[in-house]
């Protein structure tokens, strides 16, 4: 997950509140019977715009007078394929050589709200075979959105093996965002995704674009993305073993 300085404690979250996830994993765990998972909360530096804007789709367009402008506004050039580097290649393996992790696709998530969900689904499209599925809340489609449609209808990965979830609150009230969503949508649908299986999109009216509203909405994401490792009905678990955890 990004901005991991904001996941676990309020002294740490720039905006004093936290997203509480340690505490709603442990109370899926012991009320749902979830199984475990690990959650890698990764920092985010004074570049994260610039290393959380998908790279490869701003590139077609890439000029001299819209780089001086990008760099202007956000302080640096994208850097979000090292980025996404770092955490395949370096971090990923880290963690699975340290920790009882699940280490294929199958088991492997990433999660972000804001620009943090712009990178996600950015790394599922450039990484379809690391991660199943990504957790995008109130992805910022106002930085990113015209440029990702064209490269997501050719890269969105087939809906086989994955799982994409979106979201959004008041987002929806700036300019063409809720648009820009329903475009997306429909790459994915045209692609084959089935809404509530493949794809789940949901609209939060009023939920401001904030760690407390994404604090409060969290465990939708975590079920749909984690079903499989629910308690079954008749009280069984999943086929995972609880003791190597997705990650």
């Amino acid at each position: 997950m990004h901005d991991g300085q904001n996941l676990f404690d309020p002294s740490l979250s720039y905006s004093g509140v936290d997203w509480g996830l340690d505490e709603r994993l442990d109370a899926m765990m012991a009320r749902e019977g979830m199984t475990g998972v690990i959650v890698v909360g990764i920092w985010n530096t004074p570049h994260r715009i610039p290393e959380y804007m998908p790279q490869r789709p701003l590139e077609r367009i890439w000029n001299q007078r819209f780089r001086e402008r990008f760099v202007q506004t956000y302080g640096g050039v994208p850097c979000s394929d090292a980025y996404l580097h770092f955490i395949v290649d370096e971090l990923k393996p880290f963690i699975d050589a340290r920790y009882p992790t699940l280490t294929g696709q199958p088991d492997t998530f990433m999660m972000g709200s804001s620009m943090g969900g712009l990178i996600s689904l950015y790394a599922l499209c450039e990484y379809p075979h690391v991660f199943h599925g990504v957790g995008c809340l109130s992805t910022s489609w106002t930085v990113g959105g015209r440029l990702m449609l064209p490269y997501l209808q050719r890269y969105a990965p087939d809906p086989g093996n994955h799982r994409v979830y979106f979201d959004y609150g008041v987002e929806a009230h700036i300019g063409t965002y809720e648009q820009l969503q329903r475009s997306v949508n429909q790459i994915f649908f045209r692609r084959g995704y089935e809404f509530d299986k493949q794809i789940l999109v949901e609209r939060f009216s009023g939920a401001p674009h904030s760690e407390s509203a994404w604090r409060e909405r969290v465990d939708v994401p975590l079920r749909f993305l984690f079903n499989r490792y629910m308690q079954e009905s008749d009280g069984s678990l999943s086929p995972a073993s609880p003791r190597r955890l997705a990650s």
